[in-house]
This record gives C-alpha cells, sequence and structure tokens, in this order.
C-alpha cells in the first residue's frame, strides 16, 4: 500500500485496537486464474503470533477455499471510519482558494498465508466467538446454544473457516496532517457535522482526551 510518510500509522496499540474494532475484512488470496476476494467478518487474536492471526469463516460454495494457493501471500484488508472531506472547510479556501477536495480514511492491510480448513471444532469456536463479540451490545444477547443443536450443526457443514498468521503490516491515517492547524480544524468539524465517523479519528490524534 502506497503511504506517504505523514501518514504512516507505527502506533501497535492504535493498529490492533482499529483491527478488532472493525472485525470486518476483504480477503484476497491469489489463484492460479488470478485475484480472488470474499468480504468476511473476522476475529483479531492480537496474543496469536509476532503479529497476530485474523479468524473468520467463508461459505462452503464459495470456491476460495479451494482455489487459494497454499504457499503464495493472502491479504487482509480492513477499512475503518472514512469521509469526504469538502475545500470549503479549509482556511486556506478563504486565504488564497488553492485547495481541492480529499478523502479521510483509517486502513490496514495485513499479510500473511491463510489456512482453510472444515474442522467443526474450529468453525463452532470462531461462530460462538464471533456471535459473542457482536451480541454483546444487546440487553438480551443470543447465543448459538439458543438455536437446535441440529439446526447449528448443519449451519457448520454450510461454512469453511480460515486462520491467516499475519506476517506483516501496512497502516494508513490518512487524516489531514498535510493540512495547517487551520485546515485541519475545519475538516474535522466539518466531518463531525455531517456525522462521519473519521471526525472521531481526527480528535484522537489533534484533541487527545485528558487523562484521568
Amino acid at each position: 500500500m502506497y503511504i506517504p510518510t505523514h501518514f504512516k500509522q507505527e502506533d501497535r496499540t492504535a493498529i490492533h485496537e482499529m483491527m478488532a474494532g472493525v472485525g470486518f475484512v476483504s480477503l484476497v488470496t491469489s489463484t492460479a486464474d488470478g485475484l480472488v476476494a470474499t468480504h468476511a467478518p473476522v476475529l483479531f487474536d492480537a496474543n496469536a503470533g509476532e503479529h497476530g492471526t485474523i479468524l473468520g469463516h467463508i461459505a462452503r460454495a464459495n470456491p476460495q477455499w479451494k482455489t487459494a494457493l497454499p504457499d503464495a501471500e493472502a491479504l487482509a484488508i480492513f477499512l475503518g471510519p472514512n469521509g469526504y472531506v469538502s475545500p470549503q472547510w479549509y482556511a486556506a479556501k478563504r486565504e488564497h482558494g488553492r485547495v481541492v477536495p480529499t478523502w479521510n480514511y483509517t486502513a490496514v492491510h495485513a499479510y500473511g498465508r491463510v489456512r482453510f480448513s472444515d474442522e467443526r471444532e474450529l468453525l463452532l469456536n470462531i461462530v460462538t466467538r464471533l456471535t459473542e463479540k457482536h451480541e454483546a451490545k444487546f440487553e438480551k444477547p443470543w447465543s448459538v446454544s439458543d438455536a437446535p443443536a441440529d439446526y447449528i450443526e448443519g449451519m457448520l457443514k454450510a461454512i469453511v473457516a480460515f486462520e491467516m498468521p499475519i506476517s506483516r503490516i501496512e497502516a494508513s491515517w490518512k487524516l489531514s496532517q498535510n493540512r495547517s492547524e487551520a485546515d485541519r480544524a475545519g475538516a474535522m468539524a466539518g466531518l463531525k457535522e455531517r456525522g462521519e465517523g473519521v471526525a472521531e479519528e481526527m480528535e484522537k490524534i489533534y484533541r487527545p482526551r485528558d487523562p484521568k
């Protein structure tokens, strides 16, 4: 991924928090016929391996698990909050007018060799953990055990698990670091007014909260 120096994110904690928080990837693998991509919910285990491990599942009917070249590097793309930045928000527009639109975003590219498996216990563990993670926000969370056991068994047979120990990570936090303080403030205000989540990411680096 092309990352200008001022957008490069190297804070391991921030990167891991983003990956765990987004929890959804575009999984890209190489095949004999070219690249194949699948969009899938995932778990990120920061403690498994040097750079962490990504776990998820895809449909058994999806041929990606059969066609991915086993020795080729795969790519998992995490796209965080992002949004359009209008030049009318910049102080520079009023000063000299030499401004253009752009797009602010956070993104992580994780690389590694992906392993596919139809092992029942691994599949059950992944779907259970994914469910617990996303149901935790509800007052009365749904549980995998709430469904009939034979139904769950049938659903497990319809999916394939994947694990990707990460060998390297690239991260870009493009948050107007190349603009003046006044321009950044204008962009934050404009994005916040539009309800764009990327405004919160900008506030994290430009308006850090006081420790309590």
